[in-house]
């Protein structure tokens, strides 16, 4: 039964501890209610140690103890746990203040030492009685127990340890080092001291520890048990400081930074530091750090989440998912639940509404931290975009509750200033009169957008055209609709209409005139061009350049048409439409040439330059570059 609930054997001396440190907890309460005890409660703390001849590993607490019946009950009965029922009861009394520390409802926690063990000794005594009892089984379904005249105060669980397999990743639990490792890993934030004889030649510590903390005995320190540098000293394990479990004032910006290097293995300071609790029904801590530099591996495939999960200080797993979206891949920390679902071997999460009830929460907290930095301090705003801007965008494309605040922090280059970008907020404030769209322009570069020919009408009359180059930013500006109420506008698709009210009615009948005057020529070019183009139409975006190739309203731009078939996804092919700059020499020249029916081929292979030229202008491919570089040596020739 215990193989098939673990998946990792070392968590046996998790589960042990956390039994022990559930058990101190308990002998606390019971003090505080005032329950008459046979109890030493000046030093409590959790003992491990080791015999490497005997091939033994006992855990030893000082806390409540079991009785007879208890040992029958809770050690006789698989998964039944008496913190669960103690819960309850404080539950019930509305005792929170005396529960939240509590670690155990688990059950099944103690069978985890058959993993690595052939044979479990207990032995116990209840902290209100003066004999103690002792409990052995071999895993196989049977066990004995005994009543004991004298036992120590607590309980101490001795594991009769297997011959080491590092195959099967059983390793030598007697070493010290190993019992370091997980010690360090799984229970570095226990309450309580967690103590292990060792050698001080092995370990290089001085005699005595500095005094251990202890909820009735601060005072209380470790003692040697020698002076003779091989002997046998006392070392605790365990830091015991839950940073996240101290108030502000208790801790120093370096102890946070010290932290997060120590949990995100980064040698840089954080840019941000980022405390939540979280009181009433459903209690948790966290504890979570911005970093400055963006890891290596943010964009890589295999890359992991940086959250990590403890239950009342108990750690249980890195990389918590569950708890951070993935555009917030990048944030480290640590989140200590009071109480959650988890399964029966705490290696994974139960989903339900706590857990998205703390998603929710951490995402909303981090946005607005980060919206908070953006007022604050526009540096570090700017170093944190820099970083991490385009994986915050990924957020626009699946975490519809919060893509307004995600909006909120997100910044863009602009045709408005070279060097800074701007914020969606502050392009709403320099709208012009009458503005109803946010206009932008995707691309791979700053400069093949400046230089655009869809551009030139918007440099013209002055308006701000916001510069995306981030290959996300093709995705998410055709799921987006608005923002604030402002529709977000491609100025490489659909029809562009930058005159006022009074400049329409007088460019009105102008245009009127050239459409009529260039009807044959579109409509000619829309048939000689039907393989390449949708429709050829006179343009108003155009100032300077003969023609430019746009969208569609609700086509997909080539850029994305280009990143589906990398994906391996099959796209039909799009056609776009050419639009015709009517002041522009060389249009005017051809509608000429075409009212007079000169070489219809040779007007054709015109055609297809301006075509050629407007994918060009614009940064895209040409369907067959040998063909179009023939027409244009052609052209040339001709002209010396």
């Amino acid at each position: 039964m215990i193989h098939s609930i673990y998946s990792n054997k070392d968590v046996f001396l998790r589960e042990l501890i956390s039994n022990a440190s559930d058990a101190l907890d308990k002998l606390r309460l019971e003090k505080i209610r005032g329950t008459e005890l046979r109890a030493d409660t000046s030093d409590l703390h959790i003992g491990i140690e080791v015999d490497p001849e005997r091939r033994t590993l006992t855990v030893r607490d000082n806390g409540i103890g079991m009785t007879h019946e208890d040992v029958v009950d809770l050690i006789g009965t698989i998964a039944k746990s008496g913190t669960a029922k103690l819960l309850q009861e404080l539950r019930e009394a509305k005792d929170a203040a005396a529960s939240q520390d509590l670690i155990g409802q688990f059950g099944v926690g103690f069978y985890s030492g058959f993993m690595v063990a052939d044979r479990v000794t207990l032995v116990t005594r209840h902290a209100t009685e003066a004999t103690g009892t002792r409990w052995e089984s071999d895993g196989a379904g049977t066990y004995t127990i005994e009543a004991l005249d004298e036992a120590p105060q607590g309980t101490a669980v001795t594991l009769h340890l297997k011959p080491e397999d590092t195959e099967d990743r059983l390793f030598d639990y007697t070493s010290a080092g190993k019992i370091r490792e997980i010690v360090k890993r799984y229970s570095d934030f226990i309450t309580w001291p967690i103590r292990m004889a060792t050698a001080a030649a092995e370990t290089g510590a001085p005699k005595s520890d500095p005094p251990a903390e202890s909820a009735d005995s601060p005072e209380a320190a470790e003692t040697a048990d020698g002076d003779d540098g091989g002997a046998p000293r006392t070392e605790t394990l365990n830091s015991m400081k839950a940073l996240w479990a101290r108030s502000r004032e208790e801790v120093t910006d370096d102890e946070y930074h010290e932290f997060y290097k120590h949990i995100s293995h980064d040698w840089n300071d954080p840019l941000e530091t980022v405390r939540m609790q979280a009181e009433g029904t459903f209690e948790y801590q966290a504890l979570l750090f911005i970093p400055s530099v963006a890891p290596p591996d943010l964009f890589m495939r295999e890359r992991k989440r940086g959250v990590q999960l403890y239950v009342k200080r108990v750690f249980i797993m890195d990389d918590c998912e569950d708890l951070m979206p993935e555009y917030l891949r990048f944030v480290k920390g640590v989140v200590d639940a009071q109480d959650l679902s988890l399964n029966v071997s705490r290696e994974t999460l139960q989903q339900d509404r706590q857990i998205q009830l703390m998603r929710r929460r951490l995402v909303k907290k981090l946005l607005a931290t980060v919206k908070d930095m953006m007022s604050a301090d526009a540096e570090r705003y700017a170093t944190f975009w820099q970083q991490f801007g385009r994986a915050v965008k990924e957020g626009l494309l699946d975490d519809f509750e919060n893509r307004n605040a995600i909006l909120d922090i997100c910044s863009f280059s602009s045709t408005r200033d070279a060097e800074e970008t701007v914020t969606l907020r502050s392009y709403l404030d320099r709208m012009k009169d009458g503005q109803q769209h946010i206009y932008y322009m995707t691309g791979e570069s700053r400069s093949t957008i400046e230089n655009s020919p869809h551009m030139e009408a918007f440099q013209a009359k002055g308006y701000e055209v916001l510069l995306l180059t981030d290959p996300i930013d093709e995705m998410w500006v055709s799921s987006v609709p608005e923002f604030d109420g402002k529709a977000f506008q491609s100025i490489a698709k659909g029809q562009v209409d930058l005159d006022t009210e009074e400049e329409k009615k007088e460019v009105e009948a102008e245009r009127e005139r050239l459409q009529k005057e260039f009807a044959d020529l579109t409509s000619w070019m829309t048939t000689a061009l039907s393989e390449k183009v949708k429709e050829v139409r006179l343009s108003s975006r155009l100032t300077t350049s003969p023609a430019c190739v746009v969208g569609d309203t609700y086509d997909v731009t080539p850029a994305l048409e280009n990143m589906f078939r990398a994906m391996g996804q099959e796209m039909p092919q799009v056609k776009r439409i050419l639009e015709l700059n009517p002041n522009h020499p060389l249009v005017t020249g051809l509608r000429k040439a075409h009212g007079e029916q000169e070489d219809t081929a040779a007007l054709t292979e015109v055609a297809e330059l301006i075509h050629g030229m407007a994918l060009l202008a614009e940064g895209g491919e040409l369907g067959d570059a040998p063909r179009f570089i023939k027409l244009m040596a052609d052209r040339l020739q001709r002209t010396l």
